[in-house]
C-alpha cells in the first residue's frame, strides 16, 4: 500500500509539473529569430554590433523580393487609376477657368511618389467637385470612369492592406511604414514558433461560415494567393513559404536573460527580473515579520500561559485565522496598514510584507507550538534540575530541540507567502514596474510573479502572444519556491545532525 501511494503521488506530480516545466522552459530555450537578436542588441545592449549588422543585411536581402513585388503591385494599381487622372487633366484643360484651377489643385497630390490611398483620395475629391457642378451631365463619362476604377481599386487595395498587415505582423515594419511609438511595431516576430503561426496567417485568410444554423460557425481557411491570382504578388506567397528561414534566420537559443532583464512594451520583449525580485522581497519581508512574532507567541502559549479560558479562546482564534480566505487579509492590509496607520503613502513592499506576515502567522504559531510540545519533558526537567531558569531553559534546550519542527512550519509558510496573489493586490503589487533597491521597498510598490501571472493571463491586450512569458513566470515561481524550500530543508537537516551529535 505504501509503494502504491508513492506511485500515485509521483504520477500526480508528473501530471501537474510536466506542462509547467515543458512550456515554462520554452521561455528560456527556443529558436530565436534575427528580430530577437536585434531587440537584444538595440534595447539591452546584448550582442555584437558587427554580427547584428551583417545578419540584418542578410535578412533584408532575403525579404527584398517580397517588398519589390508589393511595390510592383502598387504601381499596377496606380497605373489603373492613372487613366482616370489623365481624363481629369484633359477635362480641366478643356474647361479652363475656375474648374481647371480647382481640379488642378486636387490633382497635384497624385504625384509619382503618392500611394494608392492618396490616388483614391484625390479621385474622390475630384468626383465630388464634378458632381457639384450645375451641368454635371457633361461630365458623366469622366465621373463613371472615376467611379468604376475607384471601386475596383478599392477592393484590390483592401486585399493588399490585409496582406501587408499579415506580413507586417510576421516581418515587422515594411519599407515606407510610419513607425509608431509602440515598441512592438519596430520589430517582427522574435520566436520561430510565432513565425510559423503568422506565416500561416499570411498564407491563408480565415473566415467564418454561418450558413448552417445547426452549427455556431465553421472556420473557413482560404489561400490568400487566390486574391492576387495573375498579379505581381502571386509569387510572393510561395516565396514566403519556401524562404521563411532565410528571412528570419532562427537559431536555438538559451535565453537566460529572461530571468535578469526587465520587460519592454508590456512583456512583449525582455524578461521578468522585477517580478522575481519583487516576489523575493515580499517573501523574505513576510518571513522577517512572521517568524519572530510566531515563535515568541508559541513559546508564550506553551511555556508561560496558564490554561485559562482566555488562552483557550486565543488558540481558537489562531486556528480560525489560519482558515480565513487570503482576500480578507488583503482588504485588512489595505484598511489598516495603508489607510489607518499609513506605513507608506501608497502601495509598497513593506505594506505587502506585513499583510503576508499576518496571513502566515497562524501557521507559524501552530507549527512552532507542535514542535515545542513534541520536545520530551525530560529535557526541561534536566535543565531546571541543573539550576537553569525558565527562559534559559527555553532558549538553550527547548528551542534547539524544537527547531527542525519549527523550520518545517516556516518552509510551508514560505511557500504560501511566495505564491499568494490576493493579499498583495491591494497592498503591494503593480502590473508594470522596475526592479527596486532594498531602500525603495519601504515606500514603493513592485511587480510580483503571482499577480503578474494572473494579470498577463486575464487582462493583457494580447494574451495569446505572450503565452511563453506566462508559463515562464509560472515555472520561475515554482523554481523560486522550490529553491527557498531546499535551502530551509538543508538548514533543518544540518541542525538536526548537530542535535544528534
Amino acid at each position: 500500500m505504501g509503494f502504491f501511494s508513492i506511485l500515485v503521488m509521483a504520477a500526480a506530480l508528473i501530471l501537474i509539473l510536466y506542462p509547467i516545466i515543458s512550456r515554462g522552459l520554452s521561455a528560456y530555450i527556443f529558436r530565436a529569430t534575427s528580430e530577437h537578436r536585434r531587440v537584444q542588441f538595440t534595447e539591452f545592449g546584448i550582442g555584437s554590433a558587427q554580427e547584428i549588422e551583417r545578419e540584418t543585411a542578410e535578412v533584408t536581402a532575403a525579404r527584398q523580393p517580397v517588398f519589390d513585388m508589393i511595390v510592383a503591385h502598387e504601381k499596377d494599381l496606380k497605373a489603373e487609376l492613372q487613366e482616370a487622372v489623365d481624363q481629369v487633366h484633359a477635362l480641366a484643360a478643356a474647361e479652363g477657368g475656375f474648374l481647371q484651377r480647382s481640379l488642378e489643385r486636387r490633382l497635384k497630390r497624385a504625384h509619382a511618389d503618392a500611394s494608392v490611398e492618396e490616388y483614391l483620395t484625390v479621385l474622390t475629391d475630384v468626383r465630388k467637385s464634378l458632381e457639384g457642378q450645375f451641368d454635371r451631365e457633361r461630365f458623366t463619362d469622366v465621373i463613371t470612369l472615376i467611379t468604376e476604377r475607384k471601386q475596383r481599386v478599392e477592393v484590390e487595395t483592401k486585399k493588399l492592406t490585409e496582406m501587408k498587415h499579415a506580413l507586417r505582423d510576421l516581418l515587422g515594419p515594411l519599407p515606407g511604414d510610419r513607425i509608431t511609438e509602440l515598441l512592438r511595431s519596430h520589430y517582427g516576430q522574435t520566436r520561430w514558433d510565432r513565425c510559423l503561426h503568422y506565416q500561416d496567417k499570411f498564407l491563408y485568410r480565415y473566415e467564418w461560415d454561418y450558413s448552417n444554423p445547426e452549427l455556431s460557425g465553421l472556420k473557413m481557411r482560404t489561400p490568400r494567393v487566390e486574391d492576387f491570382r495573375g498579379t505581381d504578388l502571386e509569387p510572393a506567397f510561395a516565396y514566403v513559404r519556401d524562404n521563411l528561414e532565410a528571412m528570419m534566420q532562427p537559431r536555438l537559443t538559451l535565453y537566460w536573460q529572461f530571468l535578469t532583464t526587465d520587460s519592454r512594451d508590456a512583456h512583449f520583449f525582455g524578461g521578468i527580473w522585477p517580478e522575481v525580485l519583487g516576489t523575493f522581497y515580499l517573501t523574505i519581508g513576510a518571513m522577517l515579520f512572521a517568524i519572530p512574532i510566531g515563535v515568541i507567541a508559541a513559546i508564550y502559549l506553551c511555556e508561560y500561559a496558564r490554561p485559562t479560558k482566555t488562552v483557550s479562546l486565543l488558540r481558537s482564534c489562531i486556528s480560525t485565522l489560519a482558515g480565513v480566505p487570503s482576500i480578507v487579509f488583503g482588504l485588512f492590509g489595505l484598511a489598516f496598514f495603508l489607510n489607518t496607520i499609513s506605513v507608506s503613502e501608497s502601495k509598497s513592499v513593506l505594506a505587502g510584507s506585513l499583510t503576508l506576515a499576518l496571513m502566515i502567522l497562524p501557521t507559524v504559531i501552530r507549527a512552532s507550538e507542535e514542535a515545542i510540545l513534541a520536545v520530551p519533558f525530560t529535557y526541561k526537567e534536566a535543565a531546571l534540575g541543573l539550576g537553569a531558569g525558565r527562559w534559559r531553559t527555553v532558549l538553550t534546550v527547548i528551542l534547539p530541540a524544537a527547531l527542525p519542527g519549527i523550520l518545517t512550519g516556516i518552509v510551508i509558510s514560505m511557500g504560501r507567502a511566495a505564491g499568494e496573489t490576493a493579499p498583495i493586490i491591494f497592498t503591494a503589487a503593480v502590473s508594470v514596474g522596475l526592479a527596486l533597491s532594498p531602500l525603495q521597498t519601504l515606500n514603493s510598490p513592485t511587480p510580483a510573479l503571482p499577480w503578474n501571472i494572473y494579470n498577463l493571463c486575464t487582462e493583457h491586450e494580447a494574451v495569446d502572444e505572450i503565452r511563453h512569458v506566462q508559463f515562464g513566470m509560472v515555472f520561475t515561481l515554482v523554481a523560486l519556491v522550490l529553491m527557498l524550500n531546499i535551502i530551509a530543508i538543508a538548514l533543518r537537516a544540518r541542525i538536526s545532525r548537530k542535535l544528534r551529535g
